[in-house]
């Protein structure tokens, strides 16, 4: 009902790709997938794997002991091996591993069946052949996929659907002499709804666009550097901008303005990110500006783990500022919660009008899994009252029990969007009473959430 495997070698070896393939194929053939992976922080090389559970049912974790086991190099090997269950088989990449010792094991020479396959290319796919026939996996899903990935209107097209699959059988075929089988696996219980196969920060990119996303200014860093990426590919609609900016205290600047001018604005960022946000979050909660900044969290502190999951900077975006603060948190605990995650904040930062914290974690953001397809037509797109009817406005009164409107500049109304201690229009003051009356405004609104 349940089987986990994993490929595990260098960065750059196509791991994350074999493994997505293996998923998607399952998902195409009824099953629960979820996909785990792990990589060095370089961009190339580096002890990096990735794997996929397979399952009858719904997948909540990535499992413990590996099923199947692919190793690319001896490093794998002597690493990943004692992960391997007490029936699991391990394949290995007969080139460059030699493997210590006796146990269920044999070689393969990927490399090599691909040139025969006519796609030097497609040494992934006879890897996939021999994985699938350990789990008696019917080829013919894996064929699908093929086709259905390499079907894109192309010259050549039909060419590499044909190697790919002749690359699939002399993997098969190679298993088989191997006499080696994990068991078989039974047929899907496929869900009765309408499926996406999505990672973490893909999803938590889509609920925030459908929910109205207007602006995203991002700098590049693991693990958010994902969702600045899809940002630049999908939000790209009229009157909707992305911007790579130089630094993190660049990007919550720029979202603080792009709040205030009247826009669902977001950045994301990891824990050093989050650190040198600290001011800029300080000013949207004194000032009141709508705002969402996503911390996809790594092992930390300092430079830490850039590209391993550590879920340890709750207080770090509780309390993000000096003084009196407290932000809204909100945190998936899976894939499909991302979705909606992502729809929340944009929302919630309108709703009280300040800024909001999402916290994801390396492991979540990078996770691909076949979720319930998002129901568009349900998601809200909630918008700030800027209403205020004439001049004289007092953007900061006394907390009543409910949000004042909040102008959107160049209209009728003006006010002063202060970091300073201000009075009911926004002028800077030092008495105690505003201080006093404005902190418990501040923490006041929290209760509209």
């Amino acid at each position: 009902k349940d089987f986990v495997i994993r490929f595990a070698g260098e960065g750059g070896q196509g791991l994350v790709t074999s493994a997505d393939a293996m998923a998607r194929a399952a998902t195409g053939a009824g099953f629960y997938c979820q996909t785990f992976s792990t990589f060095p922080s370089q961009i190339m090389g580096g002890p990096a794997s990735s794997q996929v559970r397979i399952s009858t049912t719904p997948v909540l974790s990535n499992g413990d002991a590996v099923d199947v086991l692919v190793v690319l190099n001896q490093y794998a090997f002597d690493n990943h091996i004692d992960d391997l269950s007490e029936n699991g088989v391990c394949i290995y990449n007969a080139q460059d591993c030699v493997p210590s010792g006796d146990g269920n094991y044999f070689g393969i020479n990927a490399d090599e069946l691909a040139k025969e396959s006519g796609n030097t290319r497609a040494a992934n796919m006879v890897i996939l052949g021999a994985v699938a026939t350990l789990i008696d996996f019917k080829l013919e899903s894996i064929e699908n996929f093929v086709k259905e990935r390499f079907t894109r209107g192309r010259a050549g097209d039909d060419e590499i659907i044909k190697s790919n699959i002749v690359a699939l059988g002399l993997g098969t075929e190679v298993a088989k002499k191997s006499g080696f089988s994990v068991g078989s696996l039974d047929d899907p219980n496929a869900p009765d709804y309408e499926q996406i196969m999505i990672t973490g920060n893909a999803a938590l990119s889509l609920g925030a666009v459908s929910a109205g996303l207007d602006s995203y200014y991002g700098y590049p860093i693991s693990p958010a550097t994902t969702i600045l990426i899809w940002m630049e590919q999908n939000l790209i609609n009229e009157g909707k901008f992305v911007f790579q900016v130089a630094s993190e205290i660049e990007a919550i600047n720029n979202i603080v303005g792009s709040g205030f001018s009247g826009k669902k604005a977001m950045t994301a960022t990891a824990g050093p990110g989050i650190a040198l946000m600290s001011e800029g979050l300080g000013l949207a909660w004194m000032a009141e500006i709508p705002c969402v900044v996503v911390d996809i969290q790594r092992g930390g502190p300092a430079t830490g783990l850039p590209t391993k999951s550590e879920q340890s900077d709750l207080f770090a975006c509780m309390f993000p500022a000096h003084g009196d603060v407290r932000l809204p948190v909100l945190a998936p605990g899976s894939v499909e919660e991302c979705f909606y995650v992502g729809e929340l904040s944009v929302n919630w930062a309108e709703r009280y009008q300040g800024p909001v914290m999402v916290m994801g974690e390396f492991s979540l953001a990078e996770r691909s899994e076949n979720i319930k397809k998002p129901d568009l037509s349900k998601v809200v797109d909630e918008r700030r009252n800027s209403d205020t009817g004439s001049n004289g406005y007092k953007r900061y009164e006394s907390w009543n029990g409910e949000l004042s409107p909040m102008p959107i500049p160049g209209g009728e109304v003006a006010y002063v969007a202060n970091g300073s201690e201000h009075d009911e229009i926004g002028d800077t003051t030092h008495l105690p009473k505003h201080h006093i009356r404005l902190t418990e405004r501040r923490f006041a609104k929290l209760g509209l959430l």
